[in-house]
């Protein structure tokens, strides 16, 4: 039974013993859901991933919604599904449980004879919770067998309702890539339950081809910093009808995820045409800035990907951009596709 004993601080150096004992839990899983404290207890270890050569852990930079930490579910083998730690970490927020996050941090002392213990100090970095508008995303990275599955990594941000800001230190942030190789994979089709389920509850390149992102509504609604918002998900309705539209034209269709040596983090394009070789980035509105980031995507992506000789770029936005970008991408060389009220107009590509 916990004890509630321990105060958690941001910034709190700590062990699971002691947060076990005060919060419940159990001592070595990566999330630990505590019933009795109504939390579910995070404790995030960066060096783990970096052994079996990924570093998708770690604090993001900020964006435009603030600090962002990225964490690798559970599972060592296989692809990792929504069950188990998984399922209450997704769930945390519909089942009435705070999300504490605690990072490794250096090992356990022995006071009395200065020898490492068992287990690592755990600093406390905060209350978060999952990012309303994207809880997760999937990548590709080897089990601890060497083989190559799909993996969870869920979106944390701060809690805005936390009696205290979450606290962060350099060494949290995500380290760079250290692979450089580009990896070409078939994937498996992910359960579009996943995808569901999320929406209900509330070293050079390396490239590897992982499944098309997808959502299941055109709009939810989410209560983030600053008050509740409607999140439109354009371009993943916009990108999920293609490559439906492209499926059944009889075209196979991936994507590639993207890691870049000495750089932190990773790149994931929207649909890549493997019968046409195309590679396809979509925005979910028309405005200049975005067609104007499409394109400096598509030339960025360009120079990573794993794609035969003779590679098309490609613009697929909800309607018409207008003459002066028509003719900007036209210029560049990059096709357009337009979303129209019988299908695509500028598909099959001259």
């Amino acid at each position: 039974m916990a004890n509630h004993d321990l105060e958690l601080v941001p910034g709190l150096m700590t062990t699971r013993a002691e947060v076990g004992a005060a919060f419940g839990g159990a001592l070595y899983g990566g999330i630990e859901p505590a019933p009795d404290s109504d939390m579910v207890l995070v404790y995030s270890d960066p060096k783990v991933g970096e052994l079996h050569g990924y570093t998708f852990d770690g604090q993001a930079e900020d964006d435009d919604r603030g600090p962002l930490y990225l964490y690798t579910g559970e599972g060592k083998t296989g692809n990792q599904q929504f069950t188990g730690g998984n399922k209450a970490l997704r769930d945390h927020a519909a089942d009435g449980r705070t999300l504490q996050l605690f990072v490794a941090d250096g090992n356990v002392i022995d006071q009395v004879t200065g020898r490492k213990k068992k287990g690592k100090r755990q600093r406390y970095i905060g209350q978060m919770i999952l990012d309303p508008e994207q809880p997760y995303d999937r990548r590709r990275a080897p089990g601890t067998d060497g083989v190559e599955r799909s993996v969870i990594i869920f979106h944390l941000r701060p809690d805005p309702q936390a009696t205290f800001p979450p606290k962060f230190t350099p060494a949290d942030a995500i380290p760079p890539a250290t692979a450089h190789a580009v990896v070409n994979l078939e994937v498996e089709t992910e359960p579009e339950t996943d995808i569901e389920a999320a929406d209900a509850a509330s070293a050079g390149p390396s490239s590897s081809q992982v499944e098309t992102e997808e959502h299941a509504t055109d709009e939810t609604v989410a209560n983030i910093p600053g008050g509740q918002r409607t999140i439109q998900r354009r371009e993943g309705q916009l990108t999920k009808a293609y490559k439906a539209h492209l499926v059944a034209a009889g075209h196979t269709v991936k994507r590639f995820q993207i890691s870049i040596e000495g750089v932190a983090g990773t790149l994931k394009t929207d649909l890549y045409d493997v019968t046409d070789n195309v590679l396809y980035e979509a925005k979910g509105t028309v405005r200049r800035d975005d067609v104007r980031m499409a394109i400096g995507q598509l030339f960025d992506y360009r120079r990573h990907i794993d794609a035969p000789e003779g590679l098309r770029l490609a613009v697929l936005l909800p309607g018409d951009p207008g003459k002066d970008l028509r003719v900007l991408l036209d210029t560049l060389g990059i096709a357009l596709v337009i979303r129209t009220g019988e299908g695509f107009d500028g598909f099959p590509l001259a």
